[in-house]
């Protein structure tokens, strides 16, 4: 049956879903592995799992962003099926002209395409499935010659027609193995509005479509072998629908939990502890500290995270509702990067510690 062919696992925060990937992954051998992600970072990441793990990356596992593998693999094998124009030379990533954003999908050229040759991002994944019908599959047929299997990370990531080729990999001999975290949907492949009732979190809706329909199966995992259950407690909350996250770390440094600190207190508190400090973006203020991009950080593990929130996030430090947090999404990846502790940079003129938190001094 194809659902014990094509396997999806959603993962919480820290369950070792990208290890788990490479591991079955190193596990085949004699054939043909693709594994794809969105973001160069997850990429340079997974071939840093595979060589700590193998001593270097096997010549049968092809790691491929997600976007080189639509461009090598699916655009220009059969885009004869589709247009008269040369070799596709590249992906632009820059919103179309007006001409082009009104133009209709059967003026392929203009839809599609700069006047460079280059493809438009977002269409990207469109104009593959368009290939893959126009050539009656041979998109996909060829992709059965070269790839007995695919593994996809940070599926959460997809959207638009990207939904609509997996779909067809997974009714395809190749074998599917994906795993996502609905609730760290932070980035996105591209905008266009296809499919977009299950773009990030609601992608879960997608999978289970597929489930349904005897495609694929589903594993959950929620073992967490990063934060302490306290940590784990805390980004549950933001997502209390999900299965909870059951943590495996136990060990007691003497500063373990969840902290309020004061913003007077900060530059004592970075000496003393020397977190790793991420902000929500590269506008918001840090006191002059060096500092990540949350989304930057998806994937990473660190001892100690202060984050420097928005007002959202201390909205919903105050009120504990969810509706006022802002991206949600961020906040979770924010939370569960830290082992040990994680602080919250506040005012605290205004500001009472929430359940579970601690008011940090200089002195404690």
């Amino acid at each position: 049956m194809l659902s014990n062919r094509n396997q999806f696992v959603i993962a919480s925060a820290g369950s070792r879903k990208t290890t788990l990937l490479v591991e079955r992954a190193l596990a085949i051998t004699g054939k043909r592995v693709l594994l794809t992600t969105y973001t160069n970072e997850n990429v340079g990441q997974i071939n840093a799992y595979l060589v700590a793990r193998n001593g270097s990356v096997p010549k049968n596992i092809f790691v491929v962003p997600w976007y080189t593998f639509l461009l090598q693999e699916g655009v220009r094998p059969y885009q004869n099926h589709m247009t008269q124009l040369a070799r596709v030379r590249s992906i632009t990533f820059e919103d179309p002209p007006p001409k082009a954003q009104f133009a209709k999908k059967t003026n392929v050229d203009r839809y599609f395409f700069t006047n460079g040759r280059d493809i438009y991002g977002d269409k990207v994944a469109d104009f593959v499935c368009e290939c893959d019908e126009a050539s009656q599959g041979l998109v996909v047929k060829r992709l059965e010659k070269i790839f007995a299997h695919v593994l996809i990370d940070e599926l959460q990531d997809f959207a638009g027609y990207d939904f609509d080729l997996v779909g067809k990999l997974l009714r395809s001999s190749i074998s599917i193995t994906a795993a996502c975290d609905p609730r760290q949907a932070t980035f996105s492949t591209n905008k266009s509005p296809r499919n977009k009732q299950f773009k990030g979190e609601r992608i879960i809706k997608w999978i289970e479509q597929q489930r349904r329909a005897g495609l694929l199966s589903v594993e959950d995992r929620t073992d967490c072998h990063r934060s302490n259950q306290i940590i784990c407690d805390f980004a549950d909350s933001l997502f209390p629908d999900y299965p909870k996250s059951v943590s495996k770390n136990t060990e007691i440094t003497g500063h373990d939990g969840l902290f309020l600190v004061p913003d007077e207190q900060v530059t004592h508190y970075v000496r003393k502890f020397n977190p790793k400090i991420l902000r929500y973006s590269v506008t918001t203020p840090t006191m002059n500290l060096p500092a990540c991009n949350i989304g930057v950080s998806k994937g990473r593990t660190y001892d100690r995270v202060l984050v420097f929130p928005t007002k959202k996030m201390v909205d919903y430090l105050k009120t504990g509702d969810t509706s006022k947090a802002g991206h949600l999404a961020k906040l979770y990846v924010a939370a569960t990067r830290a082992r040990y502790s994680l602080a919250f940079v506040v005012q605290r003129a205004d500001f009472s510690p929430p359940p579970n938190f601690q008011l940090w001094r200089a002195e404690s």
